[in-house]
């Protein structure tokens, strides 16, 4: 057992504790409530691949001609962790992102998906993400939590890059939604199949294969050196606190809807 890595959890549990047991999953008691959650969470879906393929051109060689970069341990693990996250299967066995399925669970829930579809649009035209960020008209705890994850992304240190990864989103997420797909097996109108399908996927493959993947490549990019250690429990409880406020500005929006 790697004692540092076991330092860092420790130190982050109260973080984990608050975002787990969120008022805000008790509170999306509607299906109105629950668009305005998914039309606000389907950024930290879209971010979460651009901190996983930072991972990837970091810690993999993705140029031509190919060289062997780092240790085939990590290159496995991180291409392991694109690979079903970039092309897994929808509950019909279709291959897609879960990106790609989020959006379908929206459109099944009949969430606007207008503001993602536009941000994402202008990212593909060229506009920086914080250009895209101010245009596109946004919760402010979204514009901020995007803001967090892409300072991790160009802060240029793998090993913070991949702490964050791996505690401040692949294993924060089978905890923080195991509480929010139980709220949900009471509701009914509008079908939920497809949500309920990608959260039971997330807890399937995140909350087991993936965490564990995570432990083992944060554990070899920090190795024995105590101030990457240190850089990684910071990184990973500003991105930890970052969340929480994004669970609060979603949770006040959701206060004013009936």
């Amino acid at each position: 057992m790697n004692a540092q890595l076991e330092r860092l959890k420790m130190e982050i549990a109260p973080l984990r504790e608050q975002l787990i047991h969120h008022t805000l999953y008790a509170n999306i008691n509607s299906i109105k409530r629950l668009q305005v959650f998914m039309e606000n969470h389907v950024f930290a879906v879209w971010d979460f691949m651009s901190l996983l393929k930072t991972l990837q051109v970091n810690l993999t060689c993705t140029d031509i001609p190919w060289v062997p970069v780092g240790s085939a341990s990590t290159r496995y693990l991180i291409n392991e962790i694109v690979t079903g996250e970039e092309s897994d299967v929808d509950e019909n066995g279709v291959r897609a992102s879960h990106f790609e399925m989020y959006l379908a669970a929206m459109c099944q829930a009949e969430a606007s998906t207008k503001c993602i579809e536009d941000f994402v649009t202008r990212i593909k035209r060229g506009a920086p993400v914080s250009q895209a960020l101010t245009v596109t008209q946004l919760n402010s705890g979204v514009v901020e939590f995007v803001t967090n994850t892409f300072n991790t992304i160009n802060c240029g240190k793998v090993h913070v890059q991949a702490a964050v990864f791996t505690f401040g989103r692949e294993d924060l997420i089978p905890g923080m939604f195991l509480t929010f797909v139980n709220s949900l097996k009471n509701s009914t109108g509008t079908s939920l199949s497809k949500f309920k399908y990608y959260l039971e996927r997330h807890i399937e493959v995140d909350g087991d294969h993936h965490s564990h993947l995570g432990f083992e490549m944060t554990s070899e990019l920090c190795g024995s050196d105590p101030e990457k250690w240190n850089e990684a429990t910071l990184a990973v409880k500003d991105a930890l606190q970052s969340r929480l406020q994004l669970w609060d500005s979603i949770n006040t929006l959701i206060a004013g809807v009936d």
